[in-house]
Order: structure tokens, then C-alpha cells, then sequence
């Protein structure tokens, strides 16, 4: 196993979810973590890219910036999903090979993988079907990331790999009212529905797609741990080893909260895939495995959604 010691680490993204995270668990390091805001380098601008890769030469790269948002999201804006992430994509992980960074991981999302496969879903499962017509110019996107690390280790010999994360929460989430994704949204619609008195809140969907959660800072560990781990595959699911319905989600989120009403299933919006749990065998052989449990997990995300609130800020802000 290698380590962060002196090395220099580019975070992509570092003000998002996942970037948030990783960034929070770096400092524990004894390395040079790189951040660039959008301000100081558009990541869509291939030659600012290039040109600060040459200066700054990272030898570790995590790539977690993309446009990211729920079901209603992807399907008002599917242009923008597909040309905003297939720009950055190309622009770092092309960039990346031509400094010689030494190790990039990026991160992809399981709508890559076909919709509606009944068991746990394999690494191998990638390409055996469509994803789901609800996210299918995201997932397309997020495809052509994982097949550009793929052919630039067979061509090139890059040491870039993929990972393919479930459902995330947790700080630094997206509380958008329709951009959230599903934890965030029903968090918010909770206490919202609680500070309002009202009898009950609406959760889209009749409530029996299932949905396997990750607590984000678990998965920031995870992708520590690959990227100094000698890996021998170049895609690793990284989930929680099981799932539950939205209707248990929704139930274990209004205990969370503490609202007391009664939940509203609206079967007139989409469910989404019905089933998106992950095999994650080929990372747990490697000995990693999450630590935070959802009740835990999401008493937490809900003080955090509450920290945003009490400082004024829009639960809006974070997309």
C-alpha cells in the first residue's frame, strides 16, 4: 500500500458533496491538497485545465466535480447533464494523462447500470443494459468517464480508475426543492411539513423502489483507501451492502426529524429504477467496509440541513 505522505492531491469538486468530504478526511494527511474554485479554473475550459495541470503537477487526482441532481432535474435538463459532464470529464482525465498524474479516481453513479436488475448489481454489469429513461443522458455521460479511464489504462497505461457510489447523504448535501436527490429531498419536505404543522408531506413515487444509501464521509474513506491500495480492477462499487423501500426511507427520515404526521405516497410521479443495490465484494475483499449506520447517519444530515437554516442560508445554495 502506498500513502498521501508529500504527495500532491487535486480535488475536484472540493466544494461539493463528495469533495466536501474528501477534503474534511485529507486533512488528516500529510499532503498538499489542491482545490480550485469555478472562479479560478472553469473545468470546461480545456486549455486553463491543461495549463494548470502543467504548473501544479498533482500526482494524485480526484475527480468529483460534475452536474448532479435528482429524477426531476435530469429529465427538465438533459443537455445540460450530458455536455456539462462529458466537458469536464474529458478536459481532466485527458489533462491528467498528459502531466503523468500518477493515480486518478473518478467518480461515476449507479444510474450507469441497467435499470430494474433484480439482485445485487456486479461491476460487470456495466453495458449489459439501458439505464433508466429518467437519467439516461446523466448516465450516458457518466459512461463515457468510466470508459475513458478504461481505454486510457489499456493505451496509454494510466493508472485511472472508477468507482460507482449509491445513493449519498450527508453535509454538504443538495437541498434543492427539485435538484435534490432522494435523502435531501425528503428531508427537507419533512421538516419543512414539521415547522409548518401540517398533517402530512409527499414523497414522489408509491413508496416500493428500494434505494441503497452511503453515508458521504464513508465513501470519502473508501476513496482514500483505493487510491493508495494497489488495485487490480479498474470500477469498484463502493455501497452499504443492502437497501431499503423509500417508504421505510421516509419513515426512518420522519423519525429523524420528529414529525409526527402522516406520509403521502404520490403514485403520479415517477419511482425511478425500482432496485439499485450494488455488489461491493470487490472492495470489502480489499478490507475496507462502512462505518456509519442510516439511523445515525441520517440524525446527523438532519442537524446538518438545520445548521444550514440557522445560518441564513438558502437550502437551495448547495447545487
Amino acid at each position: 500500500m502506498n500513502s498521501f505522505k508529500d504527495k500532491k492531491v487535486w480535488i475536484t469538486g472540493h466544494n461539493g458533496m463528495v469533495g466536501s468530504a474528501l477534503l474534511r478526511s485529507l486533512a488528516n494527511e500529510e499532503c498538499d491538497v489542491l482545490v480550485t474554485s469555478r472562479a479560478e479554473l472553469d473545468l470546461s475550459d480545456g486549455a486553463k485545465v491543461r495549463s494548470w495541470l502543467a504548473q501544479n503537477k498533482p500526482d494524485f487526482v480526484f475527480h468529483t466535480a460534475a452536474k448532479v441532481g435528482g429524477i426531476s432535474a435530469n429529465q427538465m435538463q438533459p443537455g445540460d447533464f450530458i455536455r456539462e459532464n462529458l466537458q469536464t470529464q474529458l478536459n481532466v482525465i485527458d489533462g491528467a494523462r498528459e502531466v503523468g498524474v500518477k493515480k486518478l479516481i473518478f467518480v461515476a453513479t449507479n444510474c450507469t447500470y441497467p435499470s430494474n436488475l433484480p439482485d445485487a448489481i456486479p461491476e460487470e454489469a456495466l453495458l449489459s443494459g439501458a439505464p433508466d429513461a429518467a437519467v439516461r443522458a446523466y448516465a450516458i455521460g457518466k459512461i463515457a468517464g468510466i470508459e475513458m479511464c478504461r481505454a486510457y489504462a489499456k493505451q496509454y497505461g494510466c493508472n485511472f480508475i472508477s468507482i460507482i457510489p449509491p445513493n449519498l447523504y450527508g453535509p454538504g448535501d443538495n437541498y434543492h426543492p427539485t435538484k435534490s436527490h432522494v435523502v435531501a429531498g425528503i428531508l427537507r419536505r419533512a421538516h419543512e411539513a414539521k415547522e409548518s404543522g401540517a398533517s402530512e408531506f409527499v414523497v414522489w413515487g408509491d413508496g416500493t423502489a428500494r434505494r441503497e444509501l452511503l453515508w458521504v464521509g464513508d465513501l470519502a474513506d473508501a476513496m482514500k483507501f483505493l487510491m493508495i491500495t494497489n488495485t487490480q480492477h479498474d470500477l469498484y462499487n463502493i455501497g452499504a451492502g443492502k437497501d431499503l423501500s423509500i417508504a421505510q426511507l421516509a419513515q426512518l427520515i420522519i423519525e429523524a426529524v420528529g414529525f409526527d404526521g402522516k406520509i403521502v405516497f404520490d403514485k403520479s410521479k415517477p419511482n425511478g429504477a425500482m432496485r439499485k443495490l450494488l455488489d461491493s465484494s470487490r472492495i470489502t475483499s480489499l478490507g475496507w467496509s462502512p462505518r456509519v449506520p442510516e439511523q445515525m447517519g441520517l440524525a446527523k444530515a438532519y442537524e446538518d440541513l438545520k445548521l444550514i437554516i440557522d445560518s441564513n442560508q438558502s437550502v437551495s445554495s448547495r447545487y
